[in-house]
């Protein structure tokens, strides 16, 4: 099957040359225009010329002598009388020339011939010839291939003047009255002869040239013959004076009893070939007609026969042609709509039946309730059924289950489906099965021959090749699959030795190349015109054809029909734009790449500002701005709860341990109740737990009267009692006023880790709460304390001015009282931590 690729590829090639090498021919067509003669405005760049079907009667000097390029003319059908003999100088280029169904008297008197020494086809038939006497002139037309004539006698010595010209057709149009030497055409070197028959023409009268023809051509056609059958199957059987090949009868009227008599005298011949076109058949028979069972001949072709009788036996026709005992038989555009089985085994290898009528019970006959299939067919090779009214696949292959040395079959132009339940029994030897053009889909998969290797299923609705499992066409070497519905490039699983891939207009979007690495010999793919989605999903399949483009040696897929006819549908900006000429980034494409693109920059800006931000300190700033919104937030949330303040005295009840007494007393009280501290009245224990209570009354009573309790932490904090009791009854004593009662200023950093498990309630506060860090940095004293006193009084009107002593706390409404003397209390007592 290599060769048959290399067929294709060659192809291809050539489609494209052509293509990009051809230029636009200048035909112009002055036919049935009335002309009386040749208009003198033609243009120089004239190729084909028609000037049929006027009143032209005579070609002057100068008609065509600015028609250099000229290589078509036809004058058919005109009154030329008179033909100048330099008419043809200015037209070096010609090679058809049309002078049939004129006025022409003269034949051996054509001087204007001498100037078209390029002459490949010349028409002189239908003119007033007497004689078909060559001149001298026809010497020179050495590379003359088609020469059609006509006259009313043939003599001895009218074709010399062309011994020496080896034409490829020699016509002759005969009509009533004409006369034939015997061995007039001995001088003829011409591989065919056509003898065109006028409509009331008879043959009989002219044995002699019939004879001469089968004598003298290799190919011989007979248009026109309506009688005289008789005769010619006597110069049939005449034996060793025939030597013509192919015997060809074209446009012909026979009854049924000629047509017979001529194919049993014929099948008797030397001739190899017999092909019979446009026949009309009279009187067919009822019964069976003998046919000859001996034949030396190749081959029968029966071309576009129609039948004008009403009552005969079809049965009788179709055995009559289907057991000629020849090799090959034909019988084409014909409306037989059945084809008997032969009654013995048959010589046919090659049997068409192309563009006819024929309906799924061919090669069957009916015994009862039973079909009976064919098997007489054992020898036959290649089938041909295309264009015909086949519907049921699997049917078929039930047809045709004898026919052991099948090897091609066509069942293309049919209206074949298949039901994927039925099992199929194909002949086992089949390797080339055409498909094209019927209505089958997936499900065909499992009804093909498992020895096919040249499977053709394009034009059909196929939208998916079955997995392995279901297929397994190991030999297949070419898959065509053109004009279907595919979405995808099929998996070569099923056939590992595939070389050729055809899926051209079906709906591939974006071809997945990852299904080419289970093609390990695939050598040719065509995917051209379909309609490509120009996204990153194509980029594989478009380095597929640039590789194929570049060529670097190694053993690349060959991508037909690449870059032309490769182009985007989708997106609309990209509409008819190539493949090769589409391109996207790779970072793009690239989730991981794109990804470190975008991540990489953010992640060094991050630290950059990050490390600018702490050299610069500028996270405790902003936690300081937070916290000051933060309470500013609260007081405006908490003004209507002041309606229930009455009996606060302090603004603040401070619980420390007396490790850090000294900071609390140096640095806090002074900046708090001070006139820096805005003259804010703080709830000391030295100075406000009164005598006589216990210390828990006291710390009960301190955070009763206090707007909000400060808790000084530190690493000394956590570890005192006494501390936790104050921090667990200030906690539980506003709790329905909110958590923002609670101030905590972060001495030093506590670890959570340092708080032991007990403490539950300092480990919830400081995991939930926010609080004030002292800054160790003096210049940042300031903005602490501010926000502290900030801390204080949110959720407070006005406080009142510093030395209007015993005057309430703000918001509490007017009511007053006096700050009791301060009594002092041992640290030792409060403090089991000194």
């Amino acid at each position: 099957m290599r060769s048959v690729v290399a067929t294709l590829w060659a192809l291809a090639l050539l489609v494209g040359l052509q293509q990009s090498s051809s230029t636009a021919i200048v035909v112009i067509d002055l036919s049935s225009r009335n002309l009386s003669a040749v208009p003198g405005n033609l243009p120089s760049s004239v190729e084909y010329l028609y000037l049929s079907l006027n009143h032209i009667r005579q070609l002057r000097p100068g008609d065509f002598e600015n028609t250099a390029r000229l290589r078509f003319l036809n004058l058919s059908w005109n009154s030329i009388e008179e033909i100048d003999q330099h008419v043809f100088s200015g037209t070096p280029l010609l090679e058809e020339l049309d002078l049939s169904h004129n006025s022409l008297q003269n034949l051996s008197d054509q001087p204007y011939l001498f100037h078209t020494k390029n002459l490949q086809g010349l028409n002189l038939a239908f003119n007033l010839f007497f004689n078909m006497s060559l001149g001298e002139e026809f010497r020179t037309l050495v590379t003359l291939q088609r020469l059609a004539i006509g006259g009313r006698n043939i003599h001895m010595d009218d074709f010399i003047n062309i011994a020496g010209v080896e034409l490829q057709t020699l016509t002759l149009c005969l009509d009533i009255g004409t006369t034939y030497v015997t061995g007039s055409l001995q001088h003829v070197r011409a591989k065919r002869l056509q003898i065109v028959l006028s409509k009331s023409y008879i043959l009989w009268t002219l044995n002699s040239l019939l004879g001469d023809a089968l004598l003298f051509f290799d190919a011989l056609e007979i248009t026109g013959l309506k009688s005289g059958y008789p005769d010619i199957v006597k110069q049939l059987r005449k034996k060793g004076e025939i030597n013509t090949c192919r015997l060809y009868l074209t446009d012909i009227v026979i009854q049924w009893d000629d047509i017979t008599a001529l194919c049993n005298a014929f099948l008797q011949t030397n001739i190899s070939h017999l092909t019979i076109t446009d026949m009309a058949l009279l009187k067919l028979p009822y019964n069976d007609t003998y046919v000859s069972n001996t034949s030396a001949v190749n081959s029968f072709i029966l071309r576009r026969v129609t039948v004008k009788s009403f009552f005969f036996s079809q049965k009788a026709v179709y055995n009559f042609f289907i057991n000629m005992p020849i090799a090959s038989m034909a019988i084409l555009e014909t409306p037989i709509i059945h084809m008997t089985c032969p009654k013995s085994q048959s010589p046919l290898r090659h049997l068409d039946f192309s563009n006819c009528a024929l309906s799924d019970t061919i090669f069957s006959r009916g015994e009862g309730k039973h079909i009976v299939e064919c098997e007489t067919f054992g020898q036959l090779k290649r089938l041909f059924l295309r264009g015909n009214n086949l519907k049921d696949f699997q049917v078929l292959s039930t047809r045709l289950q004898y026919m052991t040395s099948l090897m091609y079959l066509d069942l293309s132009l049919n209206y074949l489906t298949h039901d994927s339940h039925a099992e199929c029994t194909w002949p086992p030897n089949i390797i080339h099965m055409n498909l094209s053009s019927n209505g089958l889909t997936d499900s065909v998969f499992t009804c093909l021959p498992s020895k096919t290797k040249v499977l053709d299923l394009q034009n059909n609705q196929v939208s998916v090749v079955p997995p392995a499992p279901f297929l397994r066409l190991y030999s297949l070497t070419i898959l065509d699959l053109s004009s279907n519905r595919l979405k995808d490039l099929p998996v070569c699983d099923s056939f590992p030795t595939l070389t050729a891939l055809l899926l051209n207009a079906n709906s591939l979007h974006a071809p997945s190349v990852t299904n080419l690495r289970s093609c390990p010999r695939l050598e040719f793919l065509d995917v051209s015109h379909n309609p490509f989605t120009c996204t990153c999903a194509l980029r594989s399949f478009r380095s597929l054809g640039i590789k194929f483009e570049q060529k670097n040696g190694q053993r690349q897929i060959q991508l037909l029909n690449w870059p032309v006819d490769y182009s985007c549908s989708y997106p609309e900006a990209l509409r008819n734009s190539t493949l090769k000429d589409f391109w996207i980034p790779e970072i793009s494409c690239n989730v991981g790449l794109l990804a470190a693109t975008i991540l990489v920059p953010a992640v060094v800006m991050i630290i950059a500002v990050a490390t600018v931000c702490h050299r610069l300190d500028i996270p405790w700033y902003m936690g300081m701005i937070c916290q000051w919104a933060k309470v500013k937030r609260r007081a405006k949330i908490n003004r209507d709860r002041l309606q229930d303040m009455s009996g606060v005295e302090f603004h603040a009840f401070v619980s420390y341990s007396q490790q850090d007494a000294e900071w609390v007393e140096g640095s806090l009280l002074p900046n708090l109740e001070g006139p820096a501290g805005g003259g804010l009245r703080i709830c000391h224990h030295g100075r406000n737990f009164l005598p006589g209570r216990t210390i828990i009354e006291n710390i009960m009573h301190c955070v009763e009267k206090s707007w909000r309790c400060v808790f000084v932490l530190s690493s000394h904090f956590v570890k005192s009692e006494w501390c936790h009791y104050e921090l667990y009854f200030a906690s539980h004593q506003h709790l329905s006023w909110g958590s923002d009662r609670v101030v905590l200023v972060l001495l030093e950093p506590v670890p959570q880790y340092l708080i032991p498990s007990k403490y539950h309630q300092l480990k919830s506060l400081m995991s939930k709460h926010t609080y004030l860090e002292w800054p160790q940095e003096s210049t940042k004293h300031r903005f602490f304390w501010a926000n502290l006193r900030a801390a204080l009084q949110a959720g407070l009107h006005d406080a009142p001015p510093a030395s209007e002593e015993g005057e309430l706390l703000a918001g509490t409404e007017g009511v007053s009282t006096e700050i009791k003397d301060s009594v002092t209390t041992t640290s030792a007592a409060r403090d089991p931590h000194p």
